[in-house]
Protein backbone atom coordinates (compact mmCIF):
# COMPACT_ATOMS: atom_id res chain seq x y z
CA UNK A 1 0.00 0.00 0.00
CA UNK A 2 1.05 3.72 -0.77
CA UNK A 3 -0.30 6.95 -0.80
CA UNK A 4 -0.18 7.92 -4.41
CA UNK A 5 -4.23 7.99 -5.24
CA UNK A 6 -6.81 9.36 -7.37
CA UNK A 7 -9.06 11.50 -6.56
CA UNK A 8 -12.01 12.75 -9.42
CA UNK A 9 -9.57 11.04 -11.27
CA UNK A 10 -6.12 13.17 -10.84
CA UNK A 11 -3.28 11.91 -8.97
CA UNK A 12 -2.17 12.77 -5.50
CA UNK A 13 0.13 12.00 -3.06
CA UNK A 14 -1.45 12.07 0.38
CA UNK A 15 -3.45 15.88 0.26
CA UNK A 16 -1.65 17.16 -2.67
CA UNK A 17 -2.23 17.08 -6.11
CA UNK A 18 0.85 16.48 -8.55
CA UNK A 19 -0.24 18.53 -10.62
CA UNK A 20 -0.01 21.56 -8.57
CA UNK A 21 3.36 20.12 -7.49
CA UNK A 22 4.35 20.56 -11.26
CA UNK A 23 2.90 23.92 -11.88
CA UNK A 24 4.95 25.66 -8.42
CA UNK A 25 7.95 23.58 -8.76
CA UNK A 26 8.75 22.48 -12.48
CA UNK A 27 9.74 19.40 -13.85
CA UNK A 28 11.02 16.99 -13.79
CA UNK A 29 10.53 15.94 -10.10
CA UNK A 30 10.93 13.45 -7.44
CA UNK A 31 8.20 13.35 -5.14
CA UNK A 32 8.22 11.50 -1.84
CA UNK A 33 5.49 10.44 0.68
CA UNK A 34 6.16 10.51 4.27
CA UNK A 35 3.15 8.98 5.49
CA UNK A 36 4.52 5.54 3.32
CA UNK A 37 7.98 5.72 4.60
CA UNK A 38 6.33 5.59 7.66
CA UNK A 39 4.02 2.55 7.18
CA UNK A 40 7.02 0.82 4.69
CA UNK A 41 9.96 1.32 7.63
CA UNK A 42 6.94 0.34 10.69
CA UNK A 43 5.95 -2.77 8.59
CA UNK A 44 9.43 -4.47 8.56
CA UNK A 45 10.21 -3.09 12.17
CA UNK A 46 6.55 -4.94 13.41
CA UNK A 47 7.30 -8.06 11.28
CA UNK A 48 11.00 -8.78 12.82
CA UNK A 49 9.73 -8.05 16.66
CA UNK A 50 9.57 -11.10 19.23
CA UNK A 51 13.19 -10.79 19.61
CA UNK A 52 15.99 -8.54 19.91
CA UNK A 53 16.94 -6.45 16.49
CA UNK A 54 17.37 -3.84 14.87
CA UNK A 55 16.69 -2.25 11.44
CA UNK A 56 19.25 -0.53 9.77
CA UNK A 57 17.75 1.18 6.76
CA UNK A 58 20.57 1.49 3.43
CA UNK A 59 20.97 4.78 2.81
CA UNK A 60 22.31 4.09 -1.23
CA UNK A 61 18.87 3.21 -1.72
CA UNK A 62 17.69 7.26 -0.89
CA UNK A 63 20.01 9.18 0.90
CA UNK A 64 17.89 12.73 1.16
CA UNK A 65 19.15 14.10 4.69
CA UNK A 66 14.95 14.73 5.62
CA UNK A 67 14.56 11.16 4.70
CA UNK A 68 16.90 10.35 6.44
CA UNK A 69 15.75 12.22 9.59
CA UNK A 70 12.20 10.96 9.49
CA UNK A 71 13.61 6.94 9.45
CA UNK A 72 15.61 8.42 12.50
CA UNK A 73 12.90 9.40 14.62
CA UNK A 74 11.01 6.31 14.27
CA UNK A 75 14.00 4.53 15.64
CA UNK A 76 15.78 3.28 12.30
CA UNK A 77 19.85 2.18 12.55
CA UNK A 78 21.78 2.84 9.32
CA UNK A 79 23.79 0.81 6.42
CA UNK A 80 26.19 2.61 4.79
CA UNK A 81 28.84 2.17 2.12
CA UNK A 82 30.83 5.21 2.01
CA UNK A 83 32.59 7.60 3.82
CA UNK A 84 29.80 10.13 2.34
CA UNK A 85 26.69 8.01 3.29
CA UNK A 86 28.21 8.22 6.79
CA UNK A 87 28.64 11.82 6.83
CA UNK A 88 25.40 12.02 5.78
CA UNK A 89 23.84 9.97 8.37
CA UNK A 90 25.37 12.17 11.29
CA UNK A 91 24.17 15.04 9.70
CA UNK A 92 20.92 13.81 9.53
CA UNK A 93 20.96 13.17 13.65
CA UNK A 94 21.49 9.37 13.02
CA UNK A 95 22.61 7.37 16.49
CA UNK A 96 26.14 6.42 15.10
CA UNK A 97 25.78 3.73 17.82
CA UNK A 98 23.57 2.00 14.94
CA UNK A 99 25.55 2.65 12.07
CA UNK A 100 26.84 -0.77 10.51
CA UNK A 101 29.73 0.33 7.59
CA UNK A 102 29.68 -2.10 4.39
CA UNK A 103 31.23 -2.12 1.21
CA UNK A 104 34.54 -3.80 -0.37
CA UNK A 105 36.44 -0.72 -0.54
CA UNK A 106 36.42 1.02 2.30
CA UNK A 107 39.68 3.40 2.52
CA UNK A 108 41.95 4.32 5.50
CA UNK A 109 40.33 7.63 6.14
CA UNK A 110 36.71 6.13 5.79
CA UNK A 111 38.07 3.44 8.62
CA UNK A 112 39.36 6.29 10.51
CA UNK A 113 35.95 8.70 10.27
CA UNK A 114 33.54 5.49 10.95
CA UNK A 115 35.84 4.65 14.32
CA UNK A 116 36.26 7.97 15.39
CA UNK A 117 32.36 8.23 15.11
CA UNK A 118 31.69 5.77 17.19
CA UNK A 119 29.70 3.43 14.92
CA UNK A 120 28.00 0.04 16.03
CA UNK A 121 30.03 -2.40 13.39
CA UNK A 122 32.26 -2.70 10.56
CA UNK A 123 30.68 -5.60 7.71
CA UNK A 124 34.68 -6.42 6.60
CA UNK A 125 34.70 -8.08 3.35
CA UNK A 126 38.44 -9.39 3.02
CA UNK A 127 41.80 -10.41 4.94
CA UNK A 128 42.75 -7.49 3.72
CA UNK A 129 40.18 -5.05 4.96
CA UNK A 130 41.03 -6.43 7.96
CA UNK A 131 45.05 -5.84 8.59
CA UNK A 132 43.96 -1.76 7.98
CA UNK A 133 41.20 -1.69 9.75
CA UNK A 134 43.40 -2.97 12.86
CA UNK A 135 46.32 -0.95 11.86
CA UNK A 136 44.00 2.19 11.85
CA UNK A 137 41.85 1.46 15.43
CA UNK A 138 46.11 0.34 16.87
CA UNK A 139 46.52 3.97 15.81
CA UNK A 140 43.93 5.94 17.12
CA UNK A 141 43.65 3.25 20.13
CA UNK A 142 40.76 2.29 19.80
CA UNK A 143 38.82 -1.46 19.26
CA UNK A 144 37.15 -1.84 15.87
CA UNK A 145 34.03 -4.05 16.41
CA UNK A 146 33.67 -6.12 13.15
CA UNK A 147 31.76 -8.78 11.47
CA UNK A 148 32.89 -10.63 8.48
CA UNK A 149 29.93 -10.49 5.43
CA UNK A 150 30.06 -14.40 4.68
CA UNK A 151 29.32 -15.04 0.93
CA UNK A 152 27.30 -17.89 1.17
CA UNK A 153 27.66 -19.18 -2.58
CA UNK A 154 23.42 -18.51 -3.03
CA UNK A 155 21.81 -17.82 -6.22
CA UNK A 156 19.42 -15.05 -5.48
CA UNK A 157 17.33 -15.41 -8.61
CA UNK A 158 17.88 -11.61 -9.46
CA UNK A 159 19.66 -9.41 -12.33
CA UNK A 160 23.44 -10.61 -12.06
CA UNK A 161 24.07 -7.10 -11.50
CA UNK A 162 22.62 -6.95 -8.05
CA UNK A 163 23.62 -10.55 -7.03
CA UNK A 164 26.36 -10.80 -4.75
CA UNK A 165 26.17 -14.04 -3.09
CA UNK A 166 27.71 -16.04 -5.57
CA UNK A 167 31.39 -17.44 -6.19
CA UNK A 168 32.68 -15.03 -8.61
CA UNK A 169 30.90 -11.75 -6.63
CA UNK A 170 33.40 -9.07 -5.32
CA UNK A 171 31.02 -9.37 -2.26
CA UNK A 172 31.81 -11.14 1.01
CA UNK A 173 34.38 -13.79 2.19
CA UNK A 174 33.81 -17.34 0.79
CA UNK A 175 32.20 -19.39 3.49
CA UNK A 176 34.90 -21.94 3.59
CA UNK A 177 37.37 -19.93 4.59
CA UNK A 178 35.00 -17.60 7.54
CA UNK A 179 36.13 -19.98 10.06
CA UNK A 180 39.73 -19.91 9.42
CA UNK A 181 39.45 -15.65 8.88
CA UNK A 182 37.73 -15.37 12.60
CA UNK A 183 40.46 -17.05 14.43
CA UNK A 184 42.73 -14.72 12.14
CA UNK A 185 40.78 -11.33 13.11
CA UNK A 186 40.25 -12.41 16.73
CA UNK A 187 44.02 -12.16 17.17
CA UNK A 188 44.61 -8.84 15.08
CA UNK A 189 45.58 -5.71 17.98
CA UNK A 190 42.32 -3.09 17.66
CA UNK A 191 40.00 -5.82 16.62
CA UNK A 192 36.72 -6.74 18.50
CA UNK A 193 35.17 -9.66 16.86
CA UNK A 194 31.12 -8.45 16.92
CA UNK A 195 28.82 -10.63 14.61
CA UNK A 196 28.68 -11.98 11.73
CA UNK A 197 27.11 -10.34 7.98
CA UNK A 198 25.37 -11.32 4.77
CA UNK A 199 23.75 -9.98 1.90
CA UNK A 200 22.90 -12.27 -0.93
CA UNK A 201 21.40 -9.36 -3.62
CA UNK A 202 18.66 -7.33 -4.07
CA UNK A 203 15.29 -7.58 -5.48
CA UNK A 204 14.55 -10.98 -4.51
CA UNK A 205 11.03 -11.85 -4.95
CA UNK A 206 10.95 -15.37 -3.80
CA UNK A 207 12.05 -16.18 -0.25
CA UNK A 208 14.00 -19.37 -0.95
CA UNK A 209 17.49 -17.81 -1.70
CA UNK A 210 16.74 -16.17 1.89
CA UNK A 211 16.05 -19.05 3.80
CA UNK A 212 19.38 -20.89 2.19
CA UNK A 213 21.28 -18.24 3.16
CA UNK A 214 20.28 -18.01 6.59
CA UNK A 215 20.52 -21.82 7.25
CA UNK A 216 24.27 -21.71 5.66
CA UNK A 217 24.99 -18.94 8.31
CA UNK A 218 23.27 -20.80 10.73
CA UNK A 219 25.55 -23.87 10.18
CA UNK A 220 28.70 -21.46 10.63
CA UNK A 221 27.48 -19.61 13.61
CA UNK A 222 27.41 -23.42 15.73
CA UNK A 223 31.01 -23.59 14.33
CA UNK A 224 32.20 -20.24 15.55
CA UNK A 225 30.45 -20.95 18.74
CA UNK A 226 32.89 -24.04 19.10
CA UNK A 227 35.93 -22.21 18.26
CA UNK A 228 34.63 -20.17 21.13
CA UNK A 229 34.05 -16.93 19.73
CA UNK A 230 31.29 -15.35 21.49
CA UNK A 231 29.25 -12.69 18.80
CA UNK A 232 26.19 -10.16 19.79
CA UNK A 233 24.84 -10.21 16.34
CA UNK A 234 23.45 -11.71 13.04
CA UNK A 235 22.86 -9.44 10.21
CA UNK A 236 21.17 -11.03 7.19
CA UNK A 237 21.53 -8.07 5.26
CA UNK A 238 18.42 -6.80 2.91
CA UNK A 239 17.23 -7.35 -0.50
CA UNK A 240 13.61 -7.56 -0.25
CA UNK A 241 12.34 -7.32 -3.45
CA UNK A 242 8.63 -4.54 -3.97
CA UNK A 243 6.28 -4.91 -6.78
CA UNK A 244 7.05 -2.45 -9.48
CA UNK A 245 5.18 -3.58 -12.59
CA UNK A 246 4.32 -7.51 -12.29
CA UNK A 247 6.17 -8.76 -9.58
CA UNK A 248 4.68 -10.10 -6.51
CA UNK A 249 7.28 -10.44 -4.08
CA UNK A 250 6.62 -11.96 -0.57
CA UNK A 251 5.41 -9.90 2.42
CA UNK A 252 7.82 -8.30 5.11
CA UNK A 253 6.24 -10.64 7.73
CA UNK A 254 6.81 -13.67 5.53
CA UNK A 255 10.29 -12.65 4.96
CA UNK A 256 10.89 -11.66 8.43
CA UNK A 257 9.00 -14.95 9.44
CA UNK A 258 11.10 -17.20 7.22
CA UNK A 259 14.20 -15.70 8.19
CA UNK A 260 13.88 -16.29 11.71
CA UNK A 261 12.72 -19.66 10.76
CA UNK A 262 15.69 -20.81 8.64
CA UNK A 263 18.07 -19.02 11.54
CA UNK A 264 16.84 -21.14 14.19
CA UNK A 265 16.40 -20.75 17.77
CA UNK A 266 19.20 -17.60 18.97
CA UNK A 267 19.80 -15.40 21.44
CA UNK A 268 21.65 -13.02 18.72
CA UNK A 269 20.12 -9.74 17.76
CA UNK A 270 19.05 -9.35 14.18
CA UNK A 271 20.02 -6.99 12.12
CA UNK A 272 19.00 -6.29 8.75
CA UNK A 273 19.40 -3.60 6.28
CA UNK A 274 16.41 -3.16 4.02
CA UNK A 275 16.34 0.05 1.70
CA UNK A 276 14.48 -0.28 -1.34
CA UNK A 277 11.41 -2.41 0.35
CA UNK A 278 11.12 0.86 2.64
CA UNK A 279 11.91 3.61 -0.07
CA UNK A 280 11.19 2.35 -3.54
CA UNK A 281 7.24 2.78 -3.31
CA UNK A 282 7.20 5.70 -1.10
CA UNK A 283 8.27 8.01 -4.41
CA UNK A 284 7.70 8.46 -7.72
CA UNK A 285 9.05 10.83 -11.05
CA UNK A 286 7.51 13.38 -12.02
CA UNK A 287 7.97 14.11 -15.44
CA UNK A 288 6.07 16.29 -18.37
CA UNK A 289 5.47 14.55 -22.13
CA UNK A 290 7.64 17.53 -24.31
CA UNK A 291 6.79 16.12 -27.82
CA UNK A 292 4.85 12.71 -29.37
CA UNK A 293 6.77 11.87 -32.46
CA UNK A 294 6.19 9.10 -34.92
CA UNK A 295 9.13 7.01 -35.98
CA UNK A 296 9.25 4.40 -39.26
CA UNK A 297 8.47 1.72 -36.58
CA UNK A 298 7.21 2.86 -33.02
CA UNK A 299 5.58 6.38 -31.38
CA UNK A 300 7.68 7.73 -28.82
CA UNK A 301 6.63 10.07 -26.26
CA UNK A 302 9.65 12.80 -25.32
CA UNK A 303 9.66 13.52 -22.06
CA UNK A 304 11.64 15.92 -19.99
CA UNK A 305 13.26 13.07 -17.96
CA UNK A 306 16.21 11.42 -18.62
CA UNK A 307 18.47 8.31 -17.91
CA UNK A 308 20.56 11.02 -15.99
CA UNK A 309 17.03 11.19 -13.94
CA UNK A 310 16.43 7.66 -13.38
CA UNK A 311 19.04 5.45 -14.53
CA UNK A 312 17.24 2.26 -13.64
CA UNK A 313 15.88 1.43 -16.95
CA UNK A 314 19.17 1.93 -18.94
CA UNK A 315 21.37 0.42 -16.37
CA UNK A 316 18.81 -3.22 -15.48
CA UNK A 317 16.44 -2.57 -17.76
CA UNK A 318 14.02 -2.20 -15.67
CA UNK A 319 10.35 -1.65 -15.67
CA UNK A 320 8.35 1.00 -13.70
CA UNK A 321 4.86 1.78 -14.14
CA UNK A 322 3.75 4.42 -15.94
CA UNK A 323 0.81 6.44 -14.97
CA UNK A 324 -0.87 9.53 -16.63
CA UNK A 325 -1.53 12.20 -13.47
CA UNK A 326 -4.86 13.57 -14.99
CA UNK A 327 -7.64 11.71 -15.76
CA UNK A 328 -6.41 8.39 -17.71
CA UNK A 329 -7.54 8.38 -21.80
CA UNK A 330 -9.61 5.77 -22.37
CA UNK A 331 -7.85 4.87 -25.93
CA UNK A 332 -4.73 2.99 -25.28
CA UNK A 333 -1.48 3.52 -27.32
CA UNK A 334 2.01 1.94 -27.81
CA UNK A 335 4.96 3.75 -26.54
CA UNK A 336 8.30 4.35 -25.90
CA UNK A 337 8.68 7.15 -23.62
CA UNK A 338 12.25 8.45 -24.08
CA UNK A 339 14.39 11.54 -22.50
CA UNK A 340 16.37 14.16 -23.94
CA UNK A 341 19.62 12.81 -23.37
CA UNK A 342 21.83 11.77 -26.26
CA UNK A 343 21.93 8.42 -26.28
CA UNK A 344 19.79 5.55 -27.68
CA UNK A 345 20.29 3.94 -23.94
CA UNK A 346 18.19 6.79 -22.89
CA UNK A 347 14.73 5.06 -22.40
CA UNK A 348 12.09 5.00 -19.49
CA UNK A 349 10.20 2.23 -20.87
CA UNK A 350 9.85 0.58 -24.48
CA UNK A 351 6.84 -0.89 -26.00
CA UNK A 352 4.64 -0.02 -23.44
CA UNK A 353 0.98 0.50 -24.11
CA UNK A 354 -0.23 3.41 -22.36
CA UNK A 355 -3.24 5.82 -22.20
CA UNK A 356 -2.95 8.24 -24.93
CA UNK A 357 -1.27 11.21 -23.88
CA UNK A 358 -0.42 14.57 -25.52
CA UNK A 359 2.81 17.15 -25.64
CA UNK A 360 2.51 18.81 -22.38
CA UNK A 361 0.63 16.22 -20.03
CA UNK A 362 2.27 14.98 -17.12
CA UNK A 363 3.37 11.61 -16.68
CA UNK A 364 4.63 9.57 -13.45
CA UNK A 365 6.67 6.76 -13.26
CA UNK A 366 6.64 5.02 -9.63
CA UNK A 367 8.55 3.15 -7.66
CA UNK A 368 10.94 5.87 -8.17
CA UNK A 369 11.62 6.34 -4.90
CA UNK A 370 14.38 3.97 -4.46
CA UNK A 371 17.57 4.31 -6.58
CA UNK A 372 16.39 6.91 -8.36
CA UNK A 373 17.35 10.55 -7.20
CA UNK A 374 20.53 8.53 -5.80
CA UNK A 375 21.82 7.17 -8.87
CA UNK A 376 20.70 10.47 -10.89
CA UNK A 377 24.03 12.32 -12.68
CA UNK A 378 24.35 15.71 -14.57
CA UNK A 379 25.28 13.51 -17.84
CA UNK A 380 24.62 16.11 -20.87
CA UNK A 381 25.18 18.80 -18.21
CA UNK A 382 21.96 18.44 -17.05
CA UNK A 383 20.32 19.71 -13.21
CA UNK A 384 19.47 17.22 -11.21
CA UNK A 385 16.18 17.68 -10.48
CA UNK A 386 14.65 19.00 -7.19
CA UNK A 387 13.32 16.30 -3.96
CA UNK A 388 10.14 16.47 -2.64
CA UNK A 389 8.77 14.95 0.98
CA UNK A 390 4.60 15.20 0.90
CA UNK A 391 3.75 15.51 4.57
CA UNK A 392 -0.68 15.09 4.41
CA UNK A 393 -2.07 18.48 2.76
CA UNK A 394 1.71 20.57 2.27
CA UNK A 395 4.79 19.33 0.48
CA UNK A 396 8.89 20.57 1.45
CA UNK A 397 11.16 21.17 -0.88
CA UNK A 398 13.84 18.88 0.67
CA UNK A 399 16.14 19.76 -2.09
CA UNK A 400 15.87 22.27 -4.34
CA UNK A 401 16.52 21.80 -8.15
CA UNK A 402 20.18 22.30 -9.35
CA UNK A 403 21.32 25.43 -11.43
CA UNK A 404 23.34 25.40 -13.93
CA UNK A 405 26.15 27.57 -12.58
CA UNK A 406 26.29 24.64 -10.28
CA UNK A 407 27.21 22.20 -12.75
CA UNK A 408 30.58 23.39 -12.90
CA UNK A 409 31.40 24.70 -9.01
CA UNK A 410 34.32 23.79 -8.34
CA UNK A 411 35.72 23.82 -11.59
CA UNK A 412 38.63 26.52 -12.78
CA UNK A 413 40.00 27.99 -16.05
CA UNK A 414 43.61 28.28 -16.18
CA UNK A 415 44.61 31.99 -15.93
CA UNK A 416 46.61 31.57 -18.97
CA UNK A 417 43.15 30.21 -20.68
CA UNK A 418 40.99 32.98 -19.48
Amino acid sequence: MDHFQRRRGELFCEGVPLRRIADEVGTPAYVYSRATLTRHFELVDRALGGGPHLVCYSVKALSNLAVLALLRSLGSGFDVVSGGELARVLRAGGDPRKVVFSGVGKTELELEAALRAGIRCFNAESEEELSALSRVATRLRRKAPVALRVNPNVDAKTHPYVATALRESKFGVPIGRARRLYREAAALPGIAIEGIDCHIGSQLTSLGPFEEAARRLRGLLAELERDGHRLRHVDLGGGLGVPYVRERPPTPARWAAALRRALGPSPLELLVEPGRVVAANAGLLLTRILYRKRGATRDFAVVDAGMNDLLRPALYGAEHEIVPVGRPARRLTTLDVVGPVCESGDFLAKRRRLPDAAAGELLALRGAGAYGFSMASNYNSRPRPPELLVSGDRYDVVRRRETSAELWRGETIPEDLR
